[in-house]
């Protein structure tokens, strides 16, 4: 769904303005374990690194991640939310989630912002075709009126 510090989390806010929303990371589980082994909460190219190959070792060893995002859908479709995002990095997962669950893909961009490539998760963001890009270019009123636009088009496809 985004590059680090895109706007992502402001995108999913205004949203809610609009509809009723869950809001699910695929790293959340990742970073609890990281938490355990001595991970500060940090956001260095060090810190993102180390959650990124944290999280290929934990999906290699018993698919952590997925069965995290999984167990998300499940409560969502359960419950009287209107949307729910998966915030997921990698293009596999994404692939898979569009697949097993019926997920469209939704890219925040925002062009001011250098692409961060010291991980395999980042680096690898942009090779998706997703179904929606909002690039975040312009002010704040500006990212929220793309957010109701974005409510209005899943509303009405």
């Amino acid at each position: 769904m985004e590059h680090g510090g895109c706007g992502k989390d402001t995108f999913v806010e205004f949203v809610s303005e609009y509809a009723d929303v869950t809001n699910f990371s695929s790293v959340a589980k990742v970073k609890e374990v990281a938490s355990v082994v001595g991970w500060d909460g940090g956001k260095t190219d060090k810190d993102r690194k180390f959650l990124s190959d944290l999280k290929r070792l934990t999906t290699e060893y018993n698919d952590m991640s997925f069965i995290s995002i999984t167990n998300s859908v499940n409560e969502f479709k359960a419950s009287e939310k209107d949307f729910l995002f998966l915030h997921i990095r990698e293009p596999e997962e994404i692939s898979r989630a569009a697949k097993q669950f019926s997920a469209k893909a939704l890219l925040i961009k925002r062009p001011s912002l250098q692409a961060i490539t010291t991980n395999y998760s980042d680096a690898n963001i942009e090779n998706y075709n997703y179904d929606f890009v909002v690039v975040n270019d312009g002010t704040l009123e500006d990212f929220k009126i793309k957010a109701q636009d974005f409510v209005k088009k899943l509303r009405y496809t």
